[in-house]
């Protein structure tokens, strides 16, 4: 499985920062590449029936998840932190020309600019918990 989800990475150009960034600049037309747009459709395609099946099994409640425990119950209210996080996350993405996927992927390939990016997502996934119990204690 794991290597059919990087080979689709590699092939579809995710792992190259440059198809990433042609895909993210729109300011010129002529230079712009829509095609990652198909890996997001192609993933879509794949996910949403997945997504409604979870939701249909977690409304009948017959039977728990395949792989045991419960399926979490997400909250859908959006506040700062959400935003804020989501504003950091696709401001990384953009300027780096990765995503966290294809970002792993480069590791195989040795790239510089996959090892600096994983490492940053890192010490951002390790900082996360810390920086928000400290803002948690001063409210």
């Amino acid at each position: 499985y794991q290597r059919r989800v990087h080979g689709g990475l590699a092939v579809s150009g995710m792992v190259s920062p440059y198809k990433v960034a042609s895909f993210l600049d729109i300011s010129n037309l002529s230079t712009w590449d829509p095609s990652l747009m198909m890996v997001m459709g192609g993933a879509i395609g794949v996910v949403f029936p997945l997504v409604q099946l979870a939701k249909v099994r977690l409304q009948s409640k017959m039977r728990p998840p395949l792989l045991g425990g419960k399926f979490p119950v997400l909250s859908t209210h959006i506040d700062k932190k959400l935003i804020l996080g989501g504003v950091m996350f696709g401001s990384g993405w953009g300027l780096a020309g990765m995503c966290p996927g294809p970002a792993l992927v480069s590791l195989v390939n040795l790239s510089p600019l996959g090892f600096y990016f994983v490492g940053a997502m890192s010490a951002g996934m390790i900082a996360a918990p810390y920086l928000d119990q400290k803002v948690e204690s001063k409210k």
